[in-house]
């Protein structure tokens, strides 16, 4: 089985949020497949289903971003899933909104959420899709407020398209080697 994990935020609170794009990411697949999350375990909501002929997880930790390894190791061993069928969807400041870049593995890059899922998995050695919510313009803004802020009118449509393509991308893993769907959308 294939495991799809999306970070971000539980809450209305945050679901708009800069830092929600990966429970963005999961939401769009779940809407695209008339599924819901309809099982909850080891603090992460999550379904099982099957797409073009393979078993999947989609997973929204609700521990909050910096604890998110906090529910996916737990659900990993609990389904036996291994780390090579992994991917994690997470916002990067380092990408500007509307682009998303694929990579094999990482380090955390100052993200907590992924540095949580280091620490409780014991290697970068995962799938990720990073999604671009660029950095503040304001010196005044915090990093932290920042994240949590919502994506302003001008970002909105980069921002939908860039989710959209992230899940695409995320489609296309369950039919082809990681590799070739990076070559695809990393362009």
């Amino acid at each position: 089985m294939k495991c799809i994990v999306g970070l971000g935020n539980p809450g209305k609170k945050y679901k708009h949020t800069r830092h929600n794009v990966g429970f963005m990411v999961i939401d769009e697949l779940l809407r695209r497949h008339q599924w819901d999350l309809n099982k909850s375990k080891f603090k992460g909501d999550y379904t099982i289903a099957t797409l073009h002929g393979e078993k999947v997880m989609l997973i929204e930790p609700q521990t909050f971003m910096n604890l998110s390894g906090d529910a996916v190791r737990p659900l990993m061993e609990y389904y036996n899933i291994d780390i090579a069928d992994v991917l994690i969807v997470f916002d990067d400041l380092d990408l500007s909104p509307g682009r998303i870049r694929l990579r094999q593995k990482g380090g955390h890059g100052g993200h907590n959420g992924i540095r949580s899922i280091i620490d409780h998995l014991g290697t970068k050695e995962f799938k990720r899709i990073r999604i671009g919510v660029g950095r503040p313009t304001a010196s005044t803004i915090s990093i932290v407020n920042y994240v949590l802020s919502d994506f302003s009118k001008g970002e909105a449509d980069d921002v939908s398209d860039s989710i959209k393509r992230a899940a695409d991308a995320c489609e296309a893993w369950l039919q082809a080697p990681f590799p070739e769907v990076m070559n695809e959308y990393n362009q």
